[in-house]
């Protein structure tokens, strides 16, 4: 049955009982997970199955730190059994609800909880936790260790179905970690080198040994700017490496990084890259595992020509 609180939640959100929409909401008795991002959301989704009803808030091809979401979906939010979201200052535009459930006692599950958490280096984030986990698949398998045990404490999961979906997901993460290595192996040592929009590859650089040479907008969040400064630094950097390709994140407009690269005194590709959202069923990159597995053939591709 659906708790008094998420029934509470949906009459906030004006989803009265005789509306067909609010009706067919009520009437699945499978628990509700709530998670904030669509990489999670995928994640989770995955593990979950047809065990849970599972709702992601962020759409794809999304920014995570600059999303909002309505006031219907802040409801659902509230009325959650179980609410996954990253945490680490990701989700800048959601706190605020974040926040707003857990004093109402929503059951979290804090995804950057359980990893070993790394700091960024450089720029106005310094000291600050690095948010993007995910480009490491080992840390996602962290995570996936970490949540089984809370899924199994929901009232209608069942624990011997949920082991066999996180197995089998596990499985498929451990597949993904080996195809990366060997292809990142391919790379000359020389171009282990990565510049992009903002500091996204941090986990990767650290699992798959690669030098992370600056990024266009310093710091860990988007909603940042580079300064003159800050430009004409990674335009020395990259003319001093040699890198032969710079990235781009597909959430993130690519101007600033056309810019650069016209600016530096060498040639220099710029690549798309999948790295903070999921984007709709046709466009590349639906769900997490094709995401990586993209921007693994792009970035091998794009440091080997």
């Amino acid at each position: 049955m659906r708790s008094a609180r998420r029934l509470a939640a949906l009459m906030l959100a004006g989803i009265g009982a005789l509306g067909l929409s609010g009706c067919a909401a009520a009437d699945d008795a499978r628990p509700l997970i709530v998670v904030s991002t669509n990489i999670l959301g995928d994640v989770v989704e995955e593990v979950a199955g047809d065990q849970a009803e599972v709702i992601t808030l962020m759409k794809p091809n999304a920014d995570p730190h600059s999303f909002e979401i309505s006031a219907q979906q802040a409801a659902t939010l509230r009325g959650a059994d179980l609410l996954v979201s990253n945490g680490l200052g990701l989700e800048e535009g959601l706190q605020q609800h974040l926040d707003a459930a857990a004093t109402e006692g929503v059951p979290a599950f804090v995804a950057g909880d359980a990893i070993e958490v790394l700091e960024y280096s450089e720029g106005d984030a310094e000291g600050m936790p690095d948010s993007h986990f995910w480009t490491d698949p080992a840390r996602m398998l962290d995570v996936i260790d970490a949540l089984e045990p809370v899924l199994a404490e929901i009232d209608g999961i069942d624990d011997t179905a949920l082991e066999v979906a996180v197995e089998r997901y596990r499985g498929e993460l451990q597949d993904l970690d080996a195809e990366m290595t060997a292809a990142f192996e391919s790379i000359p040592e020389e171009r282990r080198a990565l510049v992009t929009n903002h500091h996204v590859f941090g986990y990767l650089a650290e699992r798959f040994d690669f030098e992370v040479v600056g990024a266009v907008i310093p710091g860990g969040t988007t909603l940042a700017a580079p300064s003159a400064s800050d430009l004409a630094d990674l335009v020395d950097a990259i003319e001093q490496t040699g890198v032969p390709a710079i990235f781009a994140e597909s959430s993130s407009p690519d101007r600033l990084v056309q810019a650069l690269a016209g600016e530096a005194d060498v040639h220099v590709e710029v690549i798309e890259l999948f790295t903070e959202s999921l984007t709709g069923a046709d466009e590349g990159a639906p769900d997490y595992l094709t995401m990586m597995r993209v921007n693994t053939e792009r970035i091998t591709t794009g440091l080997t020509r």
